[in-house]
């Protein structure tokens, strides 16, 4: 792809005269998708407190998410959450110092939700706000949980995005590799479908398969060359339809192992070559398919063989959460102060205000 390059964290108009004040909580929320999330962020030491509405039961009927009924889901919903995870909490809304959502990427409607509410709750507070890329949210969610040094590669798998990321600090990282077609979470998705499976089809076939043989049946492994750090699951997926038509008597407990072997594979090689590459002694991990028992033993396994540490979010972590905004938010306060009001969504990564400065060396 053409956008790899340098980004620092730089979404538009931010007021830059500000005072800093004592950060007692942060109030994330997240509605990128198909899940709204409402979290508190802070104490001594700092925790969480979470409320997360799941949309599972609106969309399986149609194997998918449907933007419009997600939007209406989260219109439901993002009030009473929010009131809900304060009360959890303990605190009241003037306690909250910040309030940080998420502006992108993900579906226009969804993000249109809970970035407005975010933006007229801390208007109406009279509190600082912070816009937070969600996909940025998943490369540092784990430092909520573990001390991590810079610079690390960042593997970062969720339903819309595989990319492997060079972190270099708070504010700023490469991007090596990123999905040419659809991403490890979509390959996941449309393979269940594929195979009469429900939604979500990760969780799907990662418990289909855990009775299965994943050296049963052998799916492709597209992008082997050890230069490129790109990603492909599009002809995996196909290699599945025309397998299903041809084998319909197949076990589905070893297709569905074999099929899952084949995207950890891919994801673990590359991070692995990655962190080489560079000489990166850590790789952090983030996203909803790291959620996956398969991928956190794999990446374990062979990243031990090269002395290299692998960070792994805890489960709450890995899928769309509020907590990773709230903690997000709460570091790009510190590090760069709050954003302007007028700060709008960005449905795709590659619209985001961060431009590409210069290339690796």
């Amino acid at each position: 792809t053409t956008d790899h390059g340098l980004r620092t964290t730089d979404y538009g108009p931010r007021i830059t005269d500000y005072k800093m004040p004592s950060m007692k909580f942060t109030l994330g929320i997240e509605s990128s998708c198909d899940e709204t999330a409402a979290a508190v962020y802070g104490g001594n030491p700092p925790a969480f407190s979470e409320k997360i509405a799941r949309q599972f039961d609106t969309h399986s009927p149609y194997g998918g998410v449907v933007p419009e009924l997600a939007s209406r889901c989260h219109l439901e919903a993002i009030s009473f959450l929010v009131n809900e995870v304060c009360r959890e909490a303990g605190v009241n809304l003037n306690d909250i110092s910040l309030v940080a959502a998420t502006a992108g990427p993900g579906l226009a409607g969804a993000l249109i939700v809970g970035l407005t509410y975010g933006k007229s709750l801390a208007f109406a507070l009279n509190k600082p706000f912070v816009a937070v890329n969600h996909i940025e949210a998943h490369m540092y969610a784990a430092g909520a949980e573990s001390e991590i040094d810079f610079p690390f590669i960042a593997l970062v798998v969720s339903g819309g995005h595989t990319l492997l990321v060079d972190v270099k600090d708070e504010l700023s990282y490469f991007i090596l590799g990123r999905t040419r077609d659809d991403a490890a979470g979509e390959a996941f998705d449309k393979g269940a479908k594929i195979l009469g499976l429900p939604y979500p089809g990760g969780v799907s076939i990662e418990k289909t398969g855990m009775a299965g043989n994943a050296s049963a049946y052998e799916f492709p492994r597209a992008l082997k060359e050890r230069k490129s750090l790109d990603f492909s699951f599009s002809g995996l997926k196909t290699s599945l339809l025309y397998f299903n038509k041809k084998n319909p008597d197949a076990v589905i407990a070893d297709v569905c192992a074999s099929y899952q072997q084949a995207i950890v594979d891919v994801l673990v090689r590359k991070s692995i070559a990655a962190a080489q590459k560079l000489n990166r002694k850590t790789i952090v991990l983030g996203g909803g398919v790291v959620a996956n028992k398969k991928l956190r033993e794999d990446i374990n396994s062979a990243a031990k063989k090269k002395g290299i540490r692998v960070v792994l979010p805890s489960f709450n972590l890995c899928t769309d959460n509020a907590r990773m905004i709230a903690y997000r938010g709460k570091i790009l306060y510190e590090k760069r102060g709050e954003d302007d009001l007028k700060t709008d969504i960005f449905p795709m990564f590659t619209t985001k205000k961060n431009l590409t400065t210069n290339e690796h060396e």
